[in-house]
């Protein structure tokens, strides 16, 4: 009969074992090679603006956002949220995260109905984005809910 011996392990050589395991796991995803930033060459310019705030998302062309900043999120505060200063420094913002991975050829959506529509549109072309289009998609009534009566004294 044929016995088997079984190798008694100690503590410390099983911790020295797990510790090797660890660091075998360490160097295998560290040597992966690191992402690199894809770069979108077109894509679409979400311009929303209103009379309390400016809105400006940039997506690609199958609409995942790359960036996007807001006149609240810079700092501005009431009124000043809508102004057409804004409006550039939200353009600003945006260009500047994504000066790398683009897109500069954009398709530029508008909506909304506020001074700071033309604004962002000109700092657009002037931080070198090349656009294709210009859509206006402000929402639109017709004729709407019924005015309410004459008061009568």
């Amino acid at each position: 009969m044929a016995t088997a011996t079984k190798k008694k392990v100690t503590a410390k050589e099983g911790a020295e074992a797990k510790a090797k395991a660890k660091t075998k796991a360490k160097t295998k995803t560290s040597s992966s090679p690191a992402k690199k930033a894809k770069s979108i060459e077109a894509g679409r310019v979400y311009i929303n603006v209103s009379f309390n705030n400016t809105l400006i998302t940039v997506t690609d062309q199958s609409g995942n956002v790359v960036a996007w900043a807001s006149a609240g999120s810079l700092g501005f505060a009431g009124p000043k949220k809508a102004t057409p200063f804004a409006a550039q420094k939200v353009v600003a913002t945006v260009a500047e995260k994504i000066a790398k991975t683009g897109p500069f050829n954009v398709d530029v959506i508008v909506s909304g109905v506020s001074v700071g529509r033309d604004s962002a549109i000109r700092s657009l072309i002037n931080h070198g984005f090349s656009i294709n289009s210009i859509k206006d998609v402000t929402p639109v009534p017709h004729n709407g809910p019924k005015p309410k009566k004459v008061r009568r004294v």
